[in-house]
């Protein structure tokens, strides 16, 4: 049943966050204040402070953001949806080309222990100078993008290694309301240059509260679940483990994938303790003509952050109707099917149980 009744409003200002949380880790304090002085700036497409949230009622409390327009102020995406790996083209946008005053700070190995902000961090994750970039189309406070080795010019494919640095980012924040987010091609990422996204939002998430049912540990510990009891299908990857651990198998069930032209997303939860891994196929079915028209009227994509459960909605009317109902019918739509998830994790578990260090590219620690 439609309705406008919500559980709770929302709002995305974050004013005085110091003195209100004195425990916010220097990552995180530095990451505001940066972020804070760049919308003071007027570097945004729009205010998200000031747009509308709700908390939806029901069994999963969606939440539904309203920005109206903000897929016609977005950089326009510059390659085909229809394959998962493809080779970067320096001739399209990159993030190279952004405006230095986006770049919210550069890092890399130093032997200033005041600059380090991944304390124990392998050498391969602090070699490169990799960015953290402001998203000028933001969809929660302190939205931002995360560019591993920014002057390698590398495609958006996650290998152990840029994995392991995203999770880093997670972990130093030291906050469950920060999560990292990965989209690949195919799965709604818009531009073919490796990156991550991340903001914060003081709300658990729909698919962090989900019901999960444990398919297997693997022999380093990590354990592997599957999502139930929620209109996207997907794995759960936690356990007591390093994050050179959890990456690894992770980035393994990435690999297969990429390899396999499957679409996916990734979000990373939990300061780094749980890595959720959402297969879907909206893309495909666009393509195919197969896609709803009452969906594709509300030009929903929906990326890592929609099939978590924080959905951008781009009309009043659509924002004002939002329900449960009709969000879990839009990402059963987005997910596969549950035969088709069912041969998908047979086919991901066969491939973790018997891959190999080898068998993933990343570079020794």
């Amino acid at each position: 049943m439609g309705s406008k009744a919500v559980d709770s409003t929302y709002s995305f200002a974050v004013e005085d966050r110091e003195e209100h949380d004195p425990n916010l880790s220097p990552f995180l304090r530095k990451l505001f204040k940066q972020w804070d002085n760049c919308k003071a700036r007027g570097l945004f497409h729009h205010d998200i402070t000031a747009c509308e949230t709700k908390v939806l009622p029901g069994e999963h409390n969606f939440v539904a953001t309203l920005i109206e327009g903000r897929d016609q102020k977005k950089r326009p995406t510059e390659f085909g949806m229809n394959q998962v790996l493809q080779p970067f083209d320096s001739g399209k946008f990159n993030f190279t080309k952004v405006r230095p005053e986006e770049v919210i700070f550069t890092f890399h190995e130093t032997e200033d222990e005041s600059d380090r902000y991944f304390d124990g961090a392998p050498p391969t994750v602090l070699a490169s100078p990799s960015s953290i970039l402001i998203n000028v189309s933001p969809i929660g406070y302190c939205h931002v993008l995360l560019i591993p080795r920014i002057l390698e010019c590398l495609p958006q494919r996650v290998d152990q290694e840029n994995l392991l640095l995203a999770m880093y980012v997670a972990r130093e924040a030291r906050n469950p309301f920060f999560r990292v987010g990965y989209n690949s091609l195919g799965g709604f990422a818009t531009i073919n240059h490796i990156h991550f996204q991340a903001y914060y939002l003081e709300v658990k998430y729909p698919v962090e509260k989900a019901p999960k049912e444990k398919l297997t540990v693997l022999k380093n510990g990590v354990s592997i679940s599957e999502l139930v009891q929620y209109p996207v299908s997907g794995f759960v990857f936690e356990g007591e483990v390093s994050l050179e651990d959890l990456s690894y198998v992770v980035s393994n069930a990435c690999t297969f994938m990429q390899d396999n032209n499957r679409p996916f997303n990734v979000l990373i939860s939990e300061s780094a303790k749980r890595v959720f891994l959402l297969p879907q196929c909206y893309a495909e079915k666009q393509a195919l003509g197969k896609a709803s028209q009452e969906f594709l009227d509300m030009r929903i994509n929906p990326a890592v952050w929609e099939l978590s459960g924080h959905l951008v909605l781009k009309r009043r009317k659509d924002y004002d109707d939002a329900s449960e109902a009709t969000l879990c019918r839009f990402l059963v739509e987005a997910t596969l099917s549950g035969a088709e998830f069912q041969e998908l994790k047979s086919c991901v578990l066969e491939f973790l149980a018997s891959a190999s260090p080898q068998r993933v590219d990343i570079k020794p620690f």
